[in-house]
């Protein structure tokens, strides 16, 4: 997952700190099962996690910070215990941070010690460059926005953010009201961490919560913005599969990165063979990747029997930080060959698609799925509803295989659903349209938008490629996508 981590040196003489005070930070409350609720957190990305303990004996403090601590080590996340310096120092968290009255930076550093993080909340530029000037390693400012956590008395917002970000040069924690839905114009004003709470916590997948904030970032970077892995089947033709992927992924402007699973003898009239990988070598593939290249989003196409599924589905719960995970359920080509064998279906529902942060299924997928005919958006949306109930985060149904004269396409995030709407196109020219479209939406996830944004940006490239196609071969040929990402660009 992708690091917006910088050292920094901030008084001189003082060692450079290696903890990155960046990305999500994550203010513990007072509700039930915190550590289990934090675990699930940190399996997300958080990169800090600040303990708040309230109306709690010491020894409950002690206790609950301690596996708090741990669980911080497992995950290589810093510790910082608020307001607190003396349970800090009990601790051995990472750091503390200070409200205006609860003591000066340079008592907190003298019991603390010089190698630990000392944060100080902020209001004004004022108040900051004071900060700054007294040796604070990073400053919470806000609020952004009015919160239910505490009552706002100072409110500089995203403006008050945007005009002091020139002038501080240590690490500026919002906070205030952050979520997922506000986030991103925080960070575009200037923010090196989001400070959270309920947004994450409560939130019945806080991993989810945290990986979907920690993605929001990459959208201040420079091109290429953001990382995808693709792992499906290769098409000779290069119409579908993981050519469709990664031209796609390229020139949306993401980096592609590959895992191939099979390999077809493949045009625009059919698939005449397919050559399945064994699943040590495709596991062999993600290790490798994965152990190098910060990947953001992975994105499966085909991946053809149990055996490469299970293989897949095991690895990825074994990785301690999760990766958003698009899940494109490839069954069967354009032409009519399976590409996925029977026996995987089961196989995929038990133990992959429980994993996926977006399930992009067209109707015949839906109906495999679910076991039952799709025949309107009203049972597109209870299939989408459905697809969720089996473990998958958000659904996206898509309508192409319906008629009339609009093709809709339904996303349930979990609380509702959303259409997304575009001209039909009566072609043929329609090869690698559900590989190309799933890649597009984790290209624009890698790169910073969040869902619903990148839902609609890819329904626009791909309504486009499917529109400026031109004929190729002698079956159905692929979508357009050179033209249809310069026009969305």
């Amino acid at each position: 997952m992708s690091e917006t981590s910088r050292p920094f040196r901030l008084v001189v003489n003082k060692p450079v700190q290696t903890v990155s005070v960046s990305g999500v930070y994550l203010i513990t409350d007072q509700g039930d099962n915190l550590a289990e609720r934090v675990c699930q957190a940190l399996r997300g990305g958080v990169s800090v996690l600040q303990y708040r303990a309230k109306d709690k004996g010491r020894s409950a403090c002690l206790a609950e910070g301690s596996e708090l601590k741990r669980l911080c080590a497992a995950f290589g996340t810093a510790l910082i215990v608020n307001d607190d310096v003396d349970l800090a120092r009990e601790l051995n968290a990472d750091g503390v941070h200070l409200g205006q009255n609860d003591g000066t930076i340079s008592e907190a550093r003298a019991v603390l010690g010089p190698d630990k993080i000392v944060g100080k909340s902020t209001h004004n530029l004022d108040e900051a460059l004071r900060a700054e000037q007294d040796g604070a390693d990073y400053i919470g400012f806000g609020a952004m926005y009015p919160t239910e956590s505490k009552v706002v008395s100072h409110l500089p917002g995203t403006a008050g953010l945007e005009s002091i970000r020139k002038q501080i040069k240590i690490p500026v924690v919002a906070i205030g009201g952050i979520t997922a839905g506000n986030a991103c114009r925080v960070i575009e004003a200037g923010a090196d961490a989001l400070a959270v709470i309920s947004s994450v916590l409560s939130s019945p997948r806080p991993d989810i919560a945290v990986a979907e904030l920690v993605l929001l970032f990459n959208r201040v970077r420079p091109f290429p913005r953001g990382a995808v892995l693709s792992v499906a089947g290769s098409d000779s033709g290069g119409g579908a599969g993981i050519q469709a992927d990664t031209k796609t992924i390229t020139l949306l402007g993401s980096y592609a990165a590959t895992v191939l699973t099979a390999l077809t003898a493949q045009n625009t009239r059919g698939v005449s063979s397919i050559h399945g990988l064994p699943p040590t070598f495709v596991l062999d593939q993600l290790d490798t990747v994965l152990a190098d290249i910060p990947i953001d989003v992975i994105k499966t196409g085909m991946l053809h029997t149990p055996a490469i599924i299970a293989a897949l589905a095991e690895r990825l719960l074994e990785r301690k930080l999760m990766i958003p995970l698009v899940i494109d359920p490839v069954m069967v080509a354009k032409g009519g060959a399976a590409l996925l064998e029977r026996e995987a279906v089961q196989v995929f529902c038990d133990q992959l698609l429980p994993q996926a942060y977006l399930l992009t299924p067209n109707i015949p997928e839906a109906e495999r799925l679910l076991g039952r005919a799709i025949r309107h958006e009203q049972e597109m949306e209870q299939a989408a509803r459905d697809l969720h109930a089996m473990g998958a985060a958000n659904v996206l149904v898509k309508g192409g295989h319906l008629t009339g004269r609009q093709s809709s396409d339904i996303l349930f995030d979990g609380s509702q659903c959303h259409a997304f709407s575009s001209e039909r196109f009566f072609t043929s020219n329609t090869h690698g349209t559900g590989c190309s479209y799933a890649s597009a939406i984790a290209a624009f996830l890698a790169q910073g938008e969040p869902l619903l944004q990148a839902v609609e940006k890819a329904k626009k490239f791909i309504s486009a490629a499917i529109r400026l196609a031109r004929p190729l071969g002698k079956g159905h040929s692929p979508v357009n996508h050179y033209l249809a990402a310069q026009e969305l660009s």
